[in-house]
């Protein structure tokens, strides 16, 4: 293990981590807002402590897998904890496991907040930019936006690209990984900046708008306000449920547009994302307008409703803007597997990715068919590319270690005094970055009350969510360590 070159990694991302705390620093000068003080502090823990790490080069530029994920497993913890200090120093908490908890959840872009209803109300502006912040930032990989300013050398840059890009597989889109980076956080961006005016031309402030389009951009679902969602504009909505796909569909479908290969951008994951949401609200709204709901809303904003509930969900965005926990359980249960299901694989979105399943139900097909046909000789193909045993065996590899962590996590959790709905959506919220669960977690509710031992497991089911689990498995066992 090269501990100089990580060492040294640590330092750009505190030096960097400095540089994203100019926003809320401008932001509380703008709104005269005494906190600055407490991001200015954290500015200068950051550059004294990057300075310690970067004051030496390494000796040896050694890089390979191993220290690939040990440096985005630690960058994202380092990121996270530095990232909790403005809470505790400005006092929005008095809790650093809550910051930290806060601070993880922004990052991971989970949404998954401890401020207890009108508590939100009461943060500073500087605060609610942080939080919204830490979404975009965490949105594409701190890694990756890194990468697309530093000359890294040599064959680190992919390592750390493929330790961090969620999904089953991860390539180039030209031959520098440098320059991939580059062109991910530029359609990134632009994307972003695109929302930004949209929202500008809707009801909202400058302010909410910037907030809104970080949280969008990043699907991770801050909201300004106790309400969440609700008290903005249809325009708004639509404006965002249509921004909430487009950031969990692969960047590389983007730079394909671009490029005008719309063929190969509209691939097999793209056409099932899009199916899934359609088949999806249907089914919702259907089950709403025979429900009791009918009478409370109109077909248009049954259907709105649904629309922006299950773009939200299978997005892993997280905004809401109507208490889904009282719908009917089989609207509720749909949604529960849409955060399982989560978006495309090389977007800002979380979940267990669509392309996973995919793979998985082709296989499905392939072994009733070998069953049938034994000795025929056919393999899985998706987009006329044949899929590697490799991915396969790597897919099924990721089930099995989810399910274990999964697992783990609930009966970890289970000692608090909440219901069994209440700690497994809790669980499945986290671990695919979702944020609102159900009962206690749902829309209106927080993670507040939960231990600290719940409030820990969560913060690790987060990173885990967010790392695709090995980077973060990886640091528990003895081999990774080794010289």
């Amino acid at each position: 293990m090269n501990f100089q070159v990580i060492r040294r990694m640590m330092g750009w991302i505190l030096l960097f981590e400095a540089l994203f705390f100019l926003l809320p620093t401008i932001t509380a000068i703008v709104y005269r807002e005494r906190e600055v003080f407490s991001f200015l502090i954290c500015i200068a823990i950051c550059l004294i402590l990057s300075g310690l790490c970067l004051i030496k080069k390494p000796s040896n530029q050694s890089f390979f897998a191993r220290e690939g994920f040990v440096t985005t497993a630690l960058s994202w913890i380092v990121l996270s904890i530095f990232g909790a200090l403005p809470f505790v120093i400005s006092g929005a908490t008095d809790s650093f496991t809550d910051a930290l908890f806060e601070s993880v959840s922004g990052f991971t872009t989970t949404g998954a907040t401890i401020f207890k209803g009108t508590e939100v109300d009461e943060l500073p502006r500087c605060i609610l930019m942080w939080r919204s912040f830490t979404h975009w930032i965490g949105g594409m990989g701190v890694l990756v936006f890194i990468m697309s300013l530093l000359p890294l050398s040599g064959a680190k840059n992919m390592f750390i690209m493929k330790a961090e890009s969620p999904g089953p597989a991860v390539g180039k889109l030209v031959p520098k990984v440098r320059e991939t980076a580059s062109i991910l956080y530029k359609i990134y961006g632009i994307l972003t900046f695109i929302l930004f005016l949209l929202l500008l031309l809707g009801d909202m402030s400058p302010f909410d708008a910037l907030t809104t389009a970080f949280s969008t951009a990043g699907t991770g679902g801050f909201s300004n306000t106790s309400n969440g969602f609700s008290g903005f504009s249809n325009y708004s909505h639509i404006v965002v449920i249509i921004f909430m796909i487009l950031f969990s569909i692969n960047f590389t479908s983007f730079y394909f547009v671009l490029c005008g290969k719309l063929k190969d951008a509209i691939t097999t994951e793209v056409r099932a994302f899009l199916g899934i949401i359609f088949v999806a609200t249907l089914f919702i709204t259907l089950n709403l307008r025979l429900s009791d709901f009918a009478a409370e809303y109109s077909f248009g904003e049954t259907l709105r409703n649904a629309a922006f509930s299950v773009s939200s969900i299978i997005s892993t965005t997280g905004f809401v803007t109507v208490d889904f926990n009282l719908w009917p359980s089989f609207s509720k249960t749909i949604l529960v597997i849409l955060m399982f299901i989560g978006a495309c694989a090389g977007s800002t979105g979380g979940g267990m990715k669509v392309s996973r399943f995919v793979v998985l139900i082709k296989g499905i097909k392939h072994e009733m068919s070998r069953m049938l046909h034994p000795n025929q000789i056919k393999k899985i193909s998706i987009d006329g590319h044949l899929v590697e045993h490799e991915v396969v065996r790597g897919i099924n590899t990721y089930l099995a270690a989810y399910i274990f962590v999964f697992v783990f996590s609930l009966l970890a959790v289970s000692f608090d005094k909440f219901d069994l709905i209440t700690n497994f959506t809790a669980v499945v919220t986290t671990m695919n970055n979702v944020g609102p669960g159900l009962e206690a977690v749902g829309p209106v509710g927080t993670f507040a009350d939960f231990s600290v031992l719940s409030k820990l497991v969560f913060i690790f089911n987060m990173l885990v969510g967010r790392l695709e689990v090995f980077p973060m498995l990886m640091l528990f066992s003895y081999k990774t360590w080794k010289k």
